[in-house]
């Protein structure tokens, strides 16, 4: 009789809305146990009752271990927390508000892996993911603290698929272009406002610099990590994967 295998676990940081629910509800379909933390208590409170909820800021380092010593062996990690920082010139951007970016962003995701690496690399096994951005792979005008972050989010990833993939450990980022949702539109927002330009105009930008001429879901970006998480994946590690319907211009213009 062949024997069952155990449920595989994954934490997704900063699941509670946007890419990590997406991320959350394609790992609970694909019948992993889900562990999701978020500092959006009301959003985690909306969550299914099924999931493992928790409030724990993402450079809260006693708070995100305490959340993996909790959750014990974790098959896969989502470093998905981020926030998109200020959309000013370099010059125009105040330090206070350079480091605020960057340390969710780049601090986040090095405090989750740091916890749950051990653990990985003592069961022999696991998958890191982590979310970055194609601000993470050209130079982003207006947006030089969130770009600088996921710039270093690949410098991480790679550095952390050499040193755990002896103990059969995987790394890899996502880079996810712009993303229909609550968040994008702030982007939109704040870009117009600094352009003179409308929302649709910078919309229509954004979509346009793209081969094929449109945004992505969510859940597109979901379905990647799934993968990158599965079997299907085993010898992939250390990739840097855009899901971005292939950015060909990172200065969005009309």
């Amino acid at each position: 009789m062949k024997r069952a295998r155990p449920v595989r676990q994954v934490l997704i940081t900063a699941g509670a809305s946007g890419i990590g629910r997406a991320m959350a509800e394609g790992f609970d379909a694909a019948g992993f146990e889900v562990w999701v933390t978020d500092v959006d208590a009301v959003a985690l409170g909306d969550l299914p009752g099924h999931w493992h909820a928790r409030i724990c800021d993402a450079v809260d380092e006693a708070a995100m271990a305490a959340v993996v010593a909790e959750a014990g062996t974790l098959d896969v990690l989502c470093a998905n927390a981020g926030i998109a920082g200020p959309t000013a010139r370099v010059e125009d951007v105040a330090l206070e508000d350079w480091r605020g970016c960057v340390s969710v962003n780049l601090e986040g995701a090095f405090l989750a892996v740091k916890h749950v690496l051990p653990r990985m690399k003592a069961a022999g096994r696991g998958s890191v993911v982590f979310t970055s951005s194609t601000a993470g792979i050209y130079g982003y005008p207006n947006r030089a603290p969130y770009a600088a972050a996921k710039w270093a989010i690949i410098g991480l990833m790679k550095t952390v698929a050499m040193e755990a993939g002896p103990f059969g450990v995987r790394a890899n980022a996502i880079c996810p272009g712009a993303v229909e949702g609550p968040r994008m539109e702030g982007v939109l927002a704040r870009e117009a406002a600094a352009k003179g330009m409308t929302r649709d105009q910078v919309y229509d930008g954004y979509a346009l610099g793209t081969s094929m001429r449109s945004f992505v879901e969510a859940s597109d970006v979901a379905d990647m990590a799934v993968f990158l998480a599965s079997d299907a994946a085993r010898r992939v590690s250390g990739q840097v994967i855009a899901v971005d319907g292939h950015t060909e211009n990172p200065d969005p213009k009309v």
